[in-house]
């Protein structure tokens, strides 16, 4: 290219110079040449300047490449950079090459581009999405280290490094950039979220990167709520809760803060904490027929099966339409039933039994899969439920009020009738 340069230059002054009368002394003058190019240059660089204009506006590349091919083989930049911007040429005559998907040709345009204007940031940028283009990572990834020194505090061009460099795997330059730009926007989310994976990518802790975002706003319940669940995954799991604990004392209005605590406790066996923190979300949203069941079950594991009744009809009156809230007073009973039943099955344990089983039909029925000892209790019902035999040896008492209640001492937190079925 420059080799064609250089002839398409000699020609031009060469037919130039034979409209000239010969120079008497037979020698050449470098002044005098200067001033033949820069008359040719005068006469030229306005029509070719205007000329690529009108082609690029028009979107015929190929004139265009044509024309700001004369345009920097007469060097035109160096007659008037005013009038012939060199970065509006090297960057229009690139973009040329690229719309013709020429990106070779638009590289080789802007090096040369760039041979003049070293600190250009659009040419750079252009540069970079030709490599792009053509598949050539690392040298993509070099221009935009070059763009990240020339603007040190250009977040785009940042980013832009950081998401190239995750993609080669190069976590550690990665983290680096990151922590650039959060030097520069320390509150930047996305860069913070970006560095605590590219942490764990690299195989480092990224629990400090937590713990500092946390710590420099420390008023941020997001960030709370990231760095507690960090700390249960190492397993810190009061630090977790004590966190949760100043991130409600900030919202207490937070269900998700309230969720996670009593989601830690339970599983770590806090279950009173637990039972606290449900209770605190159900205030906040009463209308959730799942907080309720999971106050219940809480209590289920606690067998104190006179709360875990009443947190299921709890959860019945939110929601009478959903299966859950039934099976959930079926499994109250059945683990009722499961903790107190005696060998053999007493009357008072067939009528718990009895109750179970009613509820998983009504959760069955609409709709509801999931735990369910229905099945069980049918192929187990002539050893398990009470029924027609018992119904037969029942007090007149009973059979006259129809009210079928367990009497003895483990059942006293029943206090709902079983009613007799229309063919006993």
């Amino acid at each position: 290219m420059n080799n064609m340069k250089l002839i398409l230059l000699i020609v031009t002054i060469f037919v130039f110079t034979m409209c000239v009368p010969p120079n008497d002394s037979g020698s050449s003058d470098p002044l005098k040449d200067k001033a033949r190019l820069d008359s040719l240059r005068r006469l030229k660089c306005p029509r070719l300047m205007s000329s690529a204009a009108e082609y690029y506006r028009n979107r015929d590349w190929q004139q265009t490449v044509k024309i700001y091919s004369e345009i920097t083989s007469l060097d035109c930049d160096e007659w008037d950079p005013n009038y012939a911007p060199p970065q509006e040429i090297y960057l229009y005559y690139a973009i040329a090459y690229e719309q013709m998907n020429k990106f070779d040709s638009s590289e080789y345009i802007l090096l040369d581009g760039l041979q003049k204007l070293p600190n250009n940031i659009e040419l750079r940028k252009r540069l970079a999405y030709s490599y792009k283009r053509q598949g050539k990572l690392e040298k993509e990834i070099i221009e935009y280290e070059r763009l990240a020194d020339l603007t040190p505090n250009d977040i785009s061009i940042l980013n832009e490094l950081s998401k190239l460099l995750k993609e080669q795997g190069r976590f550690d330059d990665q983290i680096l950039i990151l922590e650039n730009i959060l030097k520069i926007d320390q509150n930047n989310e996305i860069a913070q979220s970006e560095l605590a994976m590219a942490y764990e990518s690299s195989g480092k802790d990224p629990l400090d990167v937590y713990r500092k975002r946390y710590e420099d706003n420390s008023d941020n319940v997001s960030y709370g709520l990231d760095y507690s669940d960090r700390l249960v995954k190492v397993e810190r799991i009061e630090d977790a809760i004590f966190i949760l604990r100043n991130v409600i004392k900030i919202d207490p209005t937070s269900k998700l803060s309230f969720r996670k605590l009593a989601d830690i406790c339970t599983k770590n066996d806090m279950l009173d904490e637990a039972v606290s923190a449900y209770t605190s979300l159900f205030k906040i949203d009463p209308r959730d027929e799942r907080v309720a069941i999971a106050i219940s079950n809480v209590y289920i594991d606690l067998k104190e099966f006179d709360k875990a009744i009443k947190w299921a009809d709890k959860s019945i009156d939110v929601n009478s339409d959903n299966g859950d809230t039934y099976a959930q007073k079926g499994k109250v009973y059945f683990y009722g039933w499961d903790n107190f039943r005696s060998q053999p099955f007493s009357v008072d344990d067939r009528i718990v039994a009895k109750l179970s089983y009613n509820y998983f039909l009504k959760a069955e029925k609409k709709g509801y899969r999931g735990f369910n000892k229905k099945s069980w209790f049918e192929e187990n019902a002539k050893d398990v439920l009470y029924g027609k035999a018992q119904w037969f040896m029942a007090e007149d008492k009973i059979k006259r009020t129809k009210k079928i209640q367990p009497v003895s001492k483990d059942y006293n937190w029943v206090i709902e009738s079983l009613n007799p079925e229309a063919n006993w």
